[in-house]
């Protein structure tokens, strides 16, 4: 499930609070790490779960109304597609899907606030209609308006940002992803795919020899970050002389500080992949002139390095 780009962010994250803390314990760094990734996992099904909730709104609503003395035309014969709909029933009759919901107690019963805002959200946009208007009753119809139901209502909401935060400090930034691996599960369950819980790493979904490990690689890549620490962070000052202040912003020396540990470590990466990933955290994490800040200074360093003898790659165009 999870790939190495949210692994670098996960180990990123470890070695910024123990650098901060003043707690440069790498054991605990990679127990916090692991519990991290773990936890990302835990999102994933807590959204997955959402799904019964949200579909038990529609059918409150239905049944309301149905207690009305002067109901209308269309009170008097409601359209129950999503109320009905295959997806919710497929989650709700999967065992292990539902053993594994009540055993880490994902549950979204004190949330009532937020489910009946998104499904009141849902029923007004242009994609909910098309769908109830449609003759069509499947399970693919079904997975289909639950990915736009994803994409369209979840991403970038503060209120559900606010809830996740309430409820696990680790799933800080890990929404977005999540919700990936959920429309990702509708599109296989569309496909007739049963589910099945994910492996935690991505290197866990393929087969064959040479595949390298990503918890492996999670771990290495914060051991290393750790050990050069030192090292890596003074090389940063010593190539510095004359740039703002601004621009040493600790959390652009953490990023090169990896991107080093990484060039110099692992010789199977090619260098262009190390920085463009770098790169592409310093865009989050950094300030405004992180990305070219970070991208300048670790080309420029691992240039050195690789000069010096200190980065060797295995195999043609990794340097």
């Amino acid at each position: 499930m999870l790939n190495r780009r949210i692994l670098r962010i996960k180990a990123f994250k470890e070695l910024y609070g123990s650098v901060l803390s003043g707690d440069m314990s790498l054991s605990k760094a990679q127990t916090r790490m692991e519990l991290s990734c773990e936890a990302t996992r835990d999102l994933y099904l807590y959204m997955l779960a959402i799904v019964s909730p949200l579909t038990k709104i529609a059918r409150e609503r239905i049944e309301a109304v149905q207690k009305k003395f002067n109901k209308t035309e269309e009170e008097l014969n409601p359209n129950t597609k999503f109320a009905d709909n295959a997806l919710a029933k497929l989650l709700d009759e999967d065992a292990d899907f539902q053993k594994l919901v009540s055993k880490k107690k994902l549950s979204w019963d004190q949330y009532d606030l937020l489910l009946k805002k998104v499904m009141t959200s849902v029923a007004s946009k242009d994609y909910y209609q098309a769908y109830m208007s449609g003759d069509e009753r499947s399970l693919k119809e079904d997975c289909k308006l639950f990915t736009k139901i994803f994409e369209e209502e979840f991403v970038d909401s503060e209120e559900l940002e606010m809830i996740l935060e309430e409820k696990s400090l680790h799933w800080n930034d890990d929404l977005a992803y999540a919700l990936t691996w959920c429309c990702r599960t509708f599109r296989s369950l569309a496909d007739g795919e049963s589910w099945r819980l994910l492996p935690l790493y991505q290197s866990d979904l393929m087969k064959g020899e040479g595949v390298e490990s990503d918890r492996l690689f999670a771990n290495r890549l914060l051991q290393h970050s750790f050990a050069g620490f030192d090292k890596y962070s003074a090389m940063i000052a010593e190539s510095v002389v004359g740039w703002e202040k601004e621009r040493l912003f600790s959390t652009d020396v953490l990023l090169i500080t990896m991107g080093l540990a990484e060039a110099a470590n692992f010789p199977t990466i090619p260098v262009k992949v190390t920085i463009n990933e770098y790169v592409e955290l310093a865009k989050f994490y950094g300030t405004p002139k992180s990305r070219s800040f970070v991208n300048g200074l670790l080309d420029r360093l691992i240039q050195k390095m690789v000069n010096e003898g200190q980065i060797v790659k295995e195999g043609k165009g990794l340097l």
